[in-house]
Parts: structure tokens; C-alpha cells; sequence
């Protein structure tokens, strides 16, 4: 297991002590404690961590508030810790994007399944949203070349294959992607009257 990199999040500094401790006997490499919800966010920026543990009742933001500006930045995944399981905070974490949830007292041997967990979850969630990027730019790249093609197909009398390849002759010479020059092609269509 390489070092997992965390940050510990929690106002009470014996609670703080005890979860370094556990966690660094467990192999894993604390890379900031915080007694906020404000001090923690500025080190999940600069640091950016595999794992944050935050309590729930972090002052000045909250875990959950805390959550809610790290998750549509996928910067690192979350672990909330409360003394109580309410079905509101539950649905509250989940919806925040949490990933993990502990209740305190945290024993020792519950930290590295959930830790491990966690951080699977995460990569897979990462896995799939570039996946979906990439899948994204590959539908927008053949629909911007499918217009391309049926404009010089309509201006210049050319077959399907022979605007196609056209396209990829004009990018191979221009050092250019097919998607570069096909918008090209668009671009100047909108500009001649």
C-alpha cells in the first residue's frame, strides 16, 4: 500500500492526536490537522490529500458545508465523523457528496477498511467522470466533422468519402486535428456571404 496522504479535520486537538496516531500506525502519512471547516479547505487546496476525515461539527464551516465546496471540484474524497447518525445528517452528507461515514468514538480497526473503501470509490468515480469527458469530446469532435463534411459536400460536389478525406488531407498537412480543421471549415462557412 503506498502512503495515502490525509488530512484531519476536527476541533477537539486530543481527538486530532488520537486519529494521527491510529492512522500513522496503520501506514498512512497525515499531511495537515485543521480545527476548522475554513483552516481545512485552505489545506485540501494547497495540498490537496487522498483522504479528508472531518467531523461534522467542524466550526466556522461545517463538514457537510465543507463537503459541498469540495465535491463539484473532485479535488479529494471525504469521510465525515459525528457522535450521532441522524437521518438528516445522513441524507445531508450524501447529498454533499460524502463518501465514508464513522461514528465516535472511532476504534482503531474501523479507520483502514473505511480509508480503503473510500479511496476504491474514488478512483472509480474518477475513472468514469474521464471516461465521460472523453466520450463527450469524441461525440462533439465527429459532429463538428459530419457538418464539416456535409458543408464541402454540399459546396463542392464531393462524396462523402472524398470530403472526409479531404478533411483529414487538410489536417495531416496543417499539423492540425480533423476536430481543428473541421471547425475551421465551419468558421469560414459562417464568414462568406
Amino acid at each position: 500500500m503506498s502512503e495515502t496522504r490525509i488530512l484531519i479535520a476536527d476541533e477537539d486537538a486530543r481527538q486530532r492526536i488520537q486519529l494521527k496516531k491510529y492512522l500513522e500506525a496503520q501506514g498512512y502519512l497525515i499531511v495537515g490537522e485543521a480545527s476548522d471547516g475554513i483552516a481545512a479547505r485552505d489545506i485540501v487546496t494547497n495540498l490537496r490529500p487522498d483522504v479528508v476525515l472531518a467531523d461534522v461539527n467542524l466550526p466556522l464551516k461545517n463538514g457537510i458545508e465543507l463537503a459541498q465546496e469540495l465535491q463539484p471540484e473532485h479535488i479529494t474524497p471525504m469521510i465525515l465523523m459525528a457522535h450521532t447518525s441522524t437521518r438528516e445528517i445522513v441524507q445531508a452528507a450524501r447529498a454533499a457528496g460524502v463518501l465514508g461515514f464513522i461514528i465516535k468514538p472511532i476504534k482503531e480497526s474501523e479507520l483502514m477498511p473505511c480509508i480503503e473503501v473510500v479511496r476504491a470509490r474514488w478512483v472509480e468515480q474518477y475513472e468514469r467522470r474521464a471516461e465521460l469527458v472523453r466520450l463527450r469530446d469524441k461525440i462533439e469532435t465527429r459532429r463538428v466533422i459530419e457538418r464539416a463534411k456535409g458543408y464541402l459536400m454540399d459546396t463542392q460536389g464531393l462524396a462523402e468519402a472524398d470530403a472526409f478525406r479531404k478533411i483529414q488531407r487538410l489536417a495531416m498537412n496543417s499539423r492540425k486535428t480533423m476536430h481543428e480543421v473541421a471547425q475551421a471549415i465551419l468558421l469560414a462557412q459562417q464568414l462568406t456571404p
